[in-house]
């Protein structure tokens, strides 16, 4: 009898997961259930449809109907998970009709993926308050934009700053807010974050820090947003305050939920229960740094994590043995990139750092078209090993992020990152490296 593999969630995680099933046994039924209309799209994708650098939201698509033709996989759309028992080895599900079935597995693979978090806002159910994370939620937004002068987008992570620069490149007065004292608070230190501010105001955004939004203001639709005792108008309020795992159905089933509330997996991402495993947003990490778990939440590891499950659903043998949360973005022409831990995070882990930031530029002085790059390395002080990078410039970032990723997943010292071999070409690159000129100033304070 065929191996049977269920994967509730259809997205990078679960598409990903049935993909490296099917590659590792050719003959598994592989069902995928979905919740959503559309399958298989690329959700940070979103804000770059909505400020018109993508087309349209159809081309977030990344699997077609083919692809799942192709890979015998029954993918069930707008399916909903509604029970799982673990014992009896079945997932009872409830299509958009009310019709019910009880599917059963030999494999089960969780990749319910996370929902977005909407703090307790006075006046927060008016109408022109939106979250972003479906194609659906970026359709909506779409459309209001075409009859809004003002946006507010309270949070300053990477996708409130992605949707407030769309907002800005549509013709909106964009204002954000954010209750930290700076932006991207998971991705960068303080210092480094007033440099994307002041990008952004230059640019025209404003940007509030250190303050709530107390109260989304007007009748039945909105007509501002009160922060501080100050009333900021806004036709439309997106609510970017990060995303929570979404555990319910695994918690129901007896799965084991970890401290970040994520649902706890080995390095085989299987849960406490066996033949049941979890990847993606509503799953655990391990920091590759700090060696405790994390939620990275990123595409990256969902991928990652995904084959890893995928193969040992299928009957192989894989690991994921931890991530360092390395991201990108780019907002209007500057490129942002971290990998690692921050000064701030390697503090609270119980780490003494030691780190120095350069300025230089992407080509030499003397080549048009040279931008400038800023680079700063957090070391930790007693063995002198990398762990941490922070990256803002006008190109090559993710390229030098990259790099630095290798870095401290091979656990170079400073001291050898200072010695490189690098590459120099006065259209491409400076003589000297940019990376390694960073690890030289590291070293003097060392």
């Amino acid at each position: 009898m065929p191996r049977r593999i269920v994967i509730i969630g259809a997205h990078a995680a679960g598409i990903d997961a049935a993909s490296a099933a099917r590659k590792t046994d050719r003959t598994a039924e592989i069902t995928l259930i979905t919740k959503q209309a559309k399958a298989g799209y690329s959700p940070c994708g979103i804000p770059f449809v909505l400020g018109r650098h993508i087309p349209s939201f159809d081309n977030l698509v990344v699997f077609p109907p083919a692809y799942y033709r192709m890979m015998k996989l029954d993918l069930r759309l707008e399916t909903t998970a509604t029970n799982v028992d673990t014992e009896a080895k079945t997932v009872k599900i409830e299509d958009k009709t009310g019709k019910q079935e009880t599917l059963h597995y030999d494999s089960l693979i969780i990749a319910t993926g996370a929902y977005p978090f909407v703090p307790p806002i006075k006046g927060r159910e008016k109408k022109g308050v939106y979250v972003l994370r479906t194609i659906k939620d970026g359709e909506i937004i779409d459309k209001a934009i075409g009859e809004a002068k003002n946006a507010t987008v309270i949070g300053a992570g990477l996708i409130g700053l992605e949707t407030a620069v769309a907002f800005t490149e549509r013709g909106l007065k964009t204002t954000v807010v954010e209750l930290l004292p700076y932006v991207l608070p998971l991705m960068l230190d303080e210092d480094m974050a007033r440099i994307v501010q002041k990008m952004l105001e230059e640019k025209g955004v404003t940007v509030i820090t250190k303050n709530a939004a107390n109260e989304i203001l007007g009748a039945d639709k909105i007509t501002g947003v009160s922060v501080g005792g100050e009333r900021i108008p806004a036709d439309i309020v997106v609510v970017a305050t990060g995303i929570r795992a979404n555990t319910e159905l695994a918690k129901n089933a007896g799965i084991i939920i970890g401290d970040t509330r994520g649902i706890k997996t080995n390095m085989r991402m299987e849960t406490n229960i066996k033949d049941v495993y979890a990847v993606g947003d509503c799953a655990e990490s391990t920091s590759l740094v700090t060696h405790r778990p994390i939620l990275s939440q990123l595409g990256t590891t969902a991928v990652r994590q995904a084959k890893v499950a995928g193969i040992n659903a299928a009957g192989g043998y894989a690991a994921f043995l931890g991530c360092l949360g390395s991201a990108v973005t780019k907002l209007f022409d500057t490129e942002i990139g971290a990998t690692g831990v921050t000064e701030f995070m390697a503090g609270r882990a119980g780490m003494k750092t030691v780190s120095a930031t350069l300025t230089s530029k992407t080509r030499p002085e003397y080549y048009p078209g040279a931008l400038p790059i800023k680079i700063k390395l957090v070391v930790e002080k007693n063995t002198e090993l990398l762990v941490g990078a922070q990256i803002i410039g006008g190109e090559e970032v993710p390229q030098r992020i990259n790099a630095l990723s290798f870095a401290i997943q091979k656990q170079m010292t400073i001291r050898e990152l200072a010695k490189a071999d690098t590459c120099y070409a006065p259209p491409l690159n400076e003589t000297w490296e940019p990376m390694v000129l960073a690890a030289e100033l590291v070293m003097r304070k060392l």
